[in-house]
């Protein structure tokens, strides 16, 4: 059984907590994930590793109410157990060598680029750190990712906080201006990434996205988070969940997230008790 140490609500879908499990904190690495299950009969969950502290085993996990398993864990409070917290699993983050990065965010994704960006920071690079949000009551993290970066900037769709555009807007006017990265590191939305990646092989920029988004039991059985990466195809979970976003077919994997969109509103209708109306 692992503990609750701390529950905070970071807007009305958003939820961080702190897990109890000493394991974890003490061998985590950016980039890597666990899995959660509230009970005997709740489903797997993968989940991005947000923050660690080894010194008392809090384990960090920041997740958007989506599902049935995400809003029964929003519901809980700090004190209580879940079942299962299984980690680290994933491949760790190639951060090695970086003297100069733009870590970028879209969202929730906030949260998995946030212990990019703190790695690097730590370790003495540059980092600039670009997020996007629809509006700024979806702001996450704000305080968190200042500390770790060298220049923060913020964008919403609507210009209600920050500045009004897109993440892509911040990047190619910081690389119009000259500004030279070792690597753009992107995580959030899939067609964020997309045009993230698109930009910067119009300038010649290495760039690393993260598929966590499309993860769905993190051990590859499922099959859901297969993708198409140079050609050959790979599992986010087992094979990743990072890859050159330059070789990631990102056209037919939103093609494929999107086939069951009509059938999962209604799901989460019928969970509500709403009307599905399309």
């Amino acid at each position: 059984m692992f503990k609750i140490l701390r529950k905070k609500t970071l807007n009305n879908d958003v939820t961080l907590m702190d897990i109890e499990a000493m394991d974890v904190a003490r061998k985590a690495l950016p980039g890597q994930f666990i899995i959660f299950r509230i009970d005997e009969q709740g489903e797997r969950i993968p989940l991005t590793i947000a923050d660690t502290d080894a010194q008392t085993g809090a384990v960090t996990i920041i997740f958007q109410q989506v599902g049935s398993s995400t809003k029964m864990l929003a519901a809980m409070s700090e004190g209580d157990y879940i079942l299962d917290f299984v980690g680290p699993l994933g491949s760790p983050s190639h951060l090695e060598g970086i003297e100069r990065a733009c870590i970028i965010g879209g969202g929730v994704g906030c949260a998995i680029a946030y212990p990019q960006a703190k790695y690097l920071h730590e370790k003495g690079a540059v980092v600039d750190v670009i997020v996007g949000f629809r509006n700024k009551d979806l702001v996450i993290l704000e305080e968190e990712l200042r500390a770790a970066s060298d220049n923060l900037y913020i964008t919403t769709d609507d210009g209600s906080y920050g500045e009004k555009g897109f993440v892509t807007d911040r990047l190619k006017a910081l690389l119009d201006d000259g500004v030279v990265y070792d690597e753009v590191i992107a995580i959030g939305p899939v067609p964020m990434m997309k045009f993230v990646s698109k930009l910067t092989r119009e300038y010649g920029v290495k760039t690393t996205v993260s598929l966590n988004p499309i993860m769905i039991d993190g051990t590859g059985m499922c099959g859901g988070c297969r993708v198409k990466v140079g050609g050959e195809m790979k599992f986010a979970c087992v094979d990743g969940p990072e890859f050159d976003g330059h070789q990631v077919d990102f056209d037919e994997l939103m093609t494929r997230n999107a086939f069951y969109q009509e059938q999962e509103r209604g799901h989460a209708c019928r969970l509500t008790g709403g009307v599905n109306n399309g």
